[in-house]
């Protein structure tokens, strides 16, 4: 990989806003996804083939019984040596030589899924239940080509994702 890229995230400076997920989304032309309340604040739930970008909410009572929030930013960390390629049977999964993101180009319908997700380490691919194909985060590698951020890190409001 000739110029890797790569998302950094300040947890310290994210207030969960979630703009990154709807910024996500919107760029990639991705549908809302259908959630109900769980007792949690996070919506959705998990990553699913619609839902490449997710804010984690993790919340609790302190020793001095003060309530706490963090919040963590997850989707694909385009891993320098990504591990869910072994699922590939052919090019359609690859690792771009010039960014470094990890993006699945062709029709993945036929892709080992099972190994594609137990070999990335964060288990972060979705299988799109309608089509068969695995999905997930492309780093909007069509923004950096053209000389812009990641919709996600474009969107934040606090400066706490940078690229």
């Amino acid at each position: 990989m000739a110029d890797g890229k790569s998302i950094m995230v300040d947890v310290s400076r994210c207030t969960g806003c979630r703009g990154c997920q709807i910024a996500c989304k919107q760029w990639n032309e991705l549908p809302a996804t259908e959630t109900r309340q769980t007792g949690s604040y996070q919506n959705p739930p998990d990553m699913n083939a619609d839902t490449w970008k997710v804010v984690r909410f993790h919340d609790g009572r302190g020793e001095d019984g003060k309530p706490y929030w963090n919040f963590f930013s997850d989707m694909c960390r385009h891993c320098l040596a990504p591990g869910c390629l072994s699922g590939a049977v052919g090019d359609e999964m690859i690792q771009d030589e010039e960014t470094g993101a990890v993006v699945y180009v062709g029709d993945t319908s036929q892709s080992d899924f099972d190994i594609a997700l137990e070999s990335c380490p964060y288990h972060i691919p979705r299988r799109d239940e309608k089509t068969g194909q695995i999905r997930k985060c492309v780093m909007c590698i069509d923004r950096i080509k053209d000389g812009l951020k990641p919709a996600c890190v474009a969107s934040c409001p606090t400066g706490a994702m940078e690229f």
